[in-house]
């Protein structure tokens, strides 16, 4: 909802990049969060549905003078952790508090096993020479992270690996990136609903 200024005007939601600068697109932001508020304040559940992973998923085309993408992913963040806690309410609620436990023991066993491979051989590496991948030892270093987290019960932000950045590399070098991508969605949508 927005709030009106001093002058009577619609203040935005998050501040703006300069003029000259490229921020998220305006239009697409605020049409996204209307359709995620109307969602979550529908009384019929299955209307129109958003998940927390539609909500990770959600990607705005830049524009000059836009929103500032910072605020805009922050918000997204705590969004996502309300979908996910939405959605694990509801399994409990649908299916009782085992169920819930079953999936999230199946998605953490899956997680665990490839955690556990040696390091170097995590992901796959990219077959063309010249695609770009994600640094070995960074991929590896956050893994190591999150393997302390899920068996020793480690601290770990579920925004630290939301904000994951890794070092480039060239062709088999590298980790490939989608792999990695893939694989990391899937733990923060585990540390959202354990969190």
């Amino acid at each position: 909802m927005r709030q009106k200024n001093d002058a009577g005007r619609a203040s935005a939601p998050f501040e703006r990049v300069g003029r000259r600068e490229h921020g998220y697109n305006v239009r697409q932001v605020d049409q996204f969060l209307a359709r995620a508020r109307e969602y979550y304040n529908a009384n019929d559940p299955d209307s129109g549905q958003i998940t927390s992973r539609d909500v990770r998923a959600m990607t705005f085309e830049p524009a000059r003078g836009g929103y500032d993408p910072r605020a805009v992913d922050s918000a997204l963040d705590r969004l996502e952790d309300v979908f996910a806690q939405r959605e694990r309410d509801a399994l409990i609620v649908a299916e009782g508090e085992q169920a819930w436990l079953a999936q999230i023991g199946r998605v953490s066993a899956v997680l665990r096993a490839r955690l556990h491979r040696e390091p170097g051989d995590r992901f796959r590496r990219p077959a063309k020479r010249n695609a770009t991948s994600y640094n070995v030892q960074d991929v590896d270093a956050l893994c190591s992270e999150l393997l302390a987290y899920f068996e020793n019960d480690q601290p770990l932000s579920v925004d630290i690996v939301r904000r994951s950045v890794f070092r480039e590399a060239k062709g088999p070098d590298g980790y490939e990136e989608t792999q990695v991508d893939a694989f990391l969605d899937r733990v923060v949508e585990l540390m959202a609903a354990i969190d």
